[in-house]
């Protein structure tokens, strides 16, 4: 995330409120400054006192209002909406299974990744052989590299799974992703070597050299939930853009734009305050106004939270 330096003010009737921000960002995970609210300071003018002619037409509203009341607006409440919700996945639910060989066959295991009690995801290796001197591990990428290819990201659900052996390994179980996140997004399951720097090794084996790239089918039982986010269109302190979509077109993602409020996002969406703040661990807002945070990024996906 970009840090950003701005002043913030909210300004009432004869009231001014000026603050400056540092800080952490929006969203837990990021570093450096916070970026700035995104209000200048300004100042509203002394209003004008009162004159008694001013008094006399206000006692004279007061009368025509109490023969005739209106009733009091309420205030904005959310107490009504239901609490966000989003299903879970029976644990021990395999959604995915298979068995690995490097194309030379040097390399055998198993793997299976397995839903948690927790509501977590775990993938199992097992069966691990291999004939090659040097010790060798296993990934998940959402992009897949190309065997030969040299690794520079150990992607989820990384192990070193062993060393030369042809005694099948026991099985380990690794945490693939955060709890409550579909992990279908992992498209490759990539084999690679873990050897140290050693000038003497054949390049085709040498350190995060890629020895095996198997794709994975998912089969990832459907959730329900009660959020469903949809675009209502750019509105005062709501004029962020979308930046990502789900594949049926629904809203995944919303860029803040300067001025945002949180109040007004969520309207924009259709959701409540609470709903987005479920979606966003660790959100954070500034002053009375309830300021986002310009240049972050919202959650708007309630499988990606």
């Amino acid at each position: 995330m970009h840090a950003r330096k701005n002043a913030i003010a909210v300004v009432g009737v004869g009231v001014v409120v000026a603050a400056s921000l540092g800080g952490c960002s929006l969203l837990r995970g990021g570093g450096g400054d916070l970026p700035a609210p995104t209000r200048s300071i300004s100042a509203s003018p002394t209003p004008t006192p009162s004159t008694s002619s001013d008094a006399g037409d206000s006692a004279a509203d007061l009368l025509r209002e109490s023969s005739s009341p209106r009733p009091p607006t309420p205030e904005p409440s959310q107490a009504s909406a239901p609490a966000p919700t989003i299903s879970t996945i029976p644990a021990g639910t395999v959604v995915t299974e298979g068995d690995v060989a490097s194309p030379k066959g040097s390399v055998h295991f198993h793997y299976r990744v397995v839903a948690g009690a927790d509501d977590h995801f775990v993938v199992q290796y097992s069966g691990f052989t291999s004939t090659l001197p040097v010790p060798v591990s296993a990934t998940f990428l959402e992009d897949a590299p190309a065997v030969g290819d040299g690794l520079t990201y150990h992607g989820i659900g990384d192990d070193q799974l062993g060393g030369a052996t042809t005694t099948p390994s026991a099985a380990v179980s690794v945490p693939i992703d955060k709890a409550g996140s579909d992990p279908s997004w992992l498209g490759s399951l990539v084999t690679y070597s873990s050897a140290t720097a050693d000038p003497s090794l054949p390049v085709e084996i040498g350190p995060d050299k890629v020895l095996a790239v198997t794709k994975v089918a998912w089969s990832v039982p459907a959730r329900t939930t009660n959020v469903h986010p949809a675009d209502g269109g750019a509105t005062a302190n709501a004029s962020g853009t979308v930046s990502a979509t789900t594949a049926s077109g629904v809203p995944a993602s919303y860029v803040i734009a300067p001025g945002d409020l949180i109040g007004d996002v969520a309207a924009r969406f259709g959701i409540t305050v609470e709903t987005l703040i479920w979606l966003n661990d660790g959100m954070q807002v500034y002053g009375k106004q309830q300021y986002l945070y310009e240049g972050t990024t919202l959650n708007l996906d309630p499988l990606r939270r």
